[in-house]
């Protein structure tokens, strides 16, 4: 029987005035992987934050594995956590080699300020050659390329073997290449031990691996549940105010827009 992973329940969440989120629930189990999807602006990357404790409700709770935001060290809940997004990149040291940047995610820091532990190190260089980026290892991390950049995040997210992997449009940015590469390292990290969060608001993301899409729209849920049930015509003209067909192949929607 899935455990619960992640619950939000009743959520509003209001900043000067204006309501970001209104009465969002939803409930994340331990064999699930989600993708928020939804246009820009729509609330997206604050479920996210509300997940990680770096932002907290105005109204409602929020749980992420078995501990309650506000009655908890939301620290110790962080450690169980790998988390990707650009923001998080851009706070890294431009000039450390890219291992380096990679072990700091075994314990949530952003550099190193003493010597890092051997076993750290070996990890590090593990991670990397998992994503194909054992070759960079030495570089410094400035000099990567965009494909490269969402590649180390993915590795430093692993490097405290998370129970729960949430990712702020990773691909954004990337080029087709680059995008499908790491679209198939995560399809490959979702067969492991751990619930995945994706947020995007690009369709053709949602690979076989995800089980599950809640969408979103001014920030309210219009619809959450199995992807082939949510990702229908008529909730996705609710998302997008778009007319589209939607089709699936190889268990990976794609859309057409109609007129």
């Amino acid at each position: 029987m899935s455990q619960q992973v992640v619950a939000m329940r009743n959520i509003d969440f209001i900043r000067e005035g204006r309501t970001i989120l209104s009465d969002v629930s939803l409930t994340i189990g331990s064999s699930e992987h989600w993708v928020i999807l939804g246009k820009n602006g729509s609330g997206k990357t604050t479920m996210l934050e509300l997940m990680n404790a770096y932002q907290f409700p105005s109204r409602g709770k929020v749980e992420v594995l078995g501990r309650t935001y506000g009655e908890c060290d939301v620290r110790e809940v962080r450690r169980q956590i790998g988390y990707i997004s650009q923001s998080l990149f851009e706070k890294l040291g431009a000039a450390d080699p890219v291992w380096e940047a990679v072990a700091t995610g075994a314990f949530a820091f952003l550099r190193f300020y003493e010597v890092i532990p051997a076993a750290v190190k070996d990890k590090a260089h593990a991670m990397l050659e998992r994503v194909r980026l054992g070759h960079v290892a030495n570089q410094p991390l400035a000099t990567l390329s965009q494909g490269e950049r969402k590649k180390v995040l993915l590795a430093r997210a692993m490097m405290s073997d998370p129970q729960l992997l949430i990712m702020d449009e990773p691909c954004s940015g990337l080029d087709l290449y680059e995008r499908e590469r790491l679209l198939a390292d995560i399809e490959d990290l979702g067969r492991g031990d751990l619930t995945i969060v994706y947020v995007t608001h690009h369709i053709e993301e949602i690979m076989p691996v995800f089980t599950h899409v809640a969408l979103i729209e001014q920030g309210r849920i219009v619809a959450s549940g199995e992807k082939r049930n949510v990702l229908n015509e008529e909730n996705l003209l609710k998302a997008y105010q778009v007319q589209v067909k939607v089709d699936w192949f190889h268990d990976r929607p794609w859309i057409k827009v109609l007129g």
